[in-house]
C-alpha cells in the first residue's frame, strides 16, 4: 500500500487548540479521512460541531482507538504521560501514536518504556511550533501549522537526559540528529505522516529529545517567562490613572502578547524543562546586568546591532 494511504483513520485524543487545529487542516488539505475525537463531552462537540471530527468519543479510550491508523495525542504533557500507557495498550498493533506536547525529554522516556516498536504501535514524539497565546477549540484554524517548522523526535541508543546548564559541552550533547533524518523516517508510517505534515504547510525538522528541549528553552520558553515577568513589573507600577500602561504603544502590547496565555497552558512545560529555563534564566538575568552596565556608554550600540540582525534573522526564516 503506498505511504499516502497508510493513514485514513484518524483519532485525535484532546480537540483544543492544537488537536482542533490539525483536525480542521487534515479536512482543508486531506481527502477522504476519517477523523475521531476524544476529549470532555463538551470540548468534543464544539469540534464536531464545527466540522472538525466525525466521531465523538468521551469517557472510557478504547473505543476512540478502535481501528485508528494515527493516534495524534494533543493533550497537556502530565495527562499525555499518564495517558500513555492505556493507548499502548489498546492502539492498533499498525497504528503510528504521535504527540504534539512543548516538551520531549519526559514523554520520549516514557514512551520507550511502552512502545518498543516491533509488532506493535509505533510511537513517534513530535512538537508543532506554532499555536496561539488563547487555548480551546474556539481559537482553532486549520492554518495553524502552515509555514511553521513541526518537530519530529529521533529516538536514540543514548540515554536521554537532562542537563542542569548550558555549557558548551552540553550544547553539543543535545545535538543528537539534526542534521540527517533517522531510521525512523524510513518506517512507512512515519512516511505516511510525514506526507501529512507536508501537506497542511509545516517544515519537519528531525532532532533528538534533549536538543529540542534545550533550543525550545530558549527560543520559545525564556520568552513565555520574559513576557511574564516584564508584565507583573508593569501591573505591579501601576497608579491611580493607569500610568505607565495609558501611554504605552503598540510596542508594549507586541512584546506583551505572551503575557495573554494562561498559566495551565504552561505549567507542565516549565515543570519539564525546569533545569534549562533554570540555567537560561540565569544567563538572561546577566545579560540585563551587562545591559545595566552600558547604559552610559556607545558600547549599548553593538547590542542593538546584533539584536537586528536576530530580527532579521528570524524574519527571514
Amino acid at each position: 500500500m503506498p505511504a499516502a494511504h497508510l493513514i485514513s483513520r484518524v483519532t485525535i485524543l484532546g480537540t483544543g487548540l492544537i488537536g482542533g487545529s490539525f483536525a480542521l487542516a487534515l479536512r482543508k488539505y486531506t481527502t477522504a479521512m476519517h477523523i475521531c475525537g476524544w476529549d470532555r463531552p463538551d470540548v468534543v462537540r464544539e469540534a464536531q460541531s464545527r466540522g472538525a471530527v466525525d466521531e465523538c468519543f468521551s469517557g472510557e479510550l478504547a473505543p476512540a482507538l478502535k481501528n485508528a491508523d494515527l493516534i495524534y495525542i494533543a493533550l497537556p504533557i502530565a495527562a499525555t504521560i499518564d495517558l500513555l500507557p492505556e493507548v499502548a495498550r489498546h492502539a492498533p498493533p499498525h497504528a503510528l501514536v504521535t504527540d504534539a506536547c512543548s516538551t520531549k525529554v519526559r514523554v520520549a522516556q516514557a514512551a520507550a518504556e511502552l512502545f518498543p516498536g516491533e509488532n506493535g504501535p509505533y510511537f513517534l514524539g513530535g512538537h508543532p511550533m506554532a499555536g496561539r497565546e488563547l487555548p480551546g477549540i474556539g481559537h482553532a484554524n486549520a492554518d495553524l501549522f502552515c509555514e511553521h517548522t513541526y518537530a519530529l523526535i529521533a529516538n536514540s541508543d543514548k540515554p536521554v537526559v537532562a542537563g542542569r546548564n548550558l555549557s558548551p559541552a552540553d550544547q553539543e550533547a543535545r545535538s543528537t540528529s539534526a542534521a540527517n533524518e533517522p531510521a525512523a523516517s524510513h518506517d512507512p508510517r512515519v512516511s505516511a505522516f510525514v506526507k501529512i505534515l507536508e501537506k497542511i504547510g509545516a517544515r519537519p525538522l528531525w532532532l533528538g529529545a534533549p536538543q529540542h528541549d534545550y533550543a525550545v528553552g530558549l527560543a520559545s520558553h525564556l520568552p513565555q517567562l520574559a513576557a511574564v515577568a516584564l508584565a507583573g513589573f508593569l501591573y505591579d507600577r501601576l497608579d491611580e490613572n493607569g500610568l505607565p500602561i495609558t501611554l504605552a504603544g503598540p510596542g508594549l502590547r507586541d512584546s506583551l502578547r505572551l503575557a495573554g496565555s494562561p498559566y495551565s497552558t504552561w505549567r507542565d512545560i516549565v515543570l519539564t524543562n525546569q533545569e534549562v529555563l533554570s540555567a537560561a534564566l540565569d544567563l538572561f538575568a546577566r545579560r540585563l546586568d551587562d545591559l545595566r552596565e552600558k547604559l552610559a556608554s556607545r558600547e549599548l550600540e553593538s547590542d542593538f546591532d546584533a539584536a537586528n540582525e536576530l530580527y532579521k534573522l528570524l524574519r527571514s526564516l
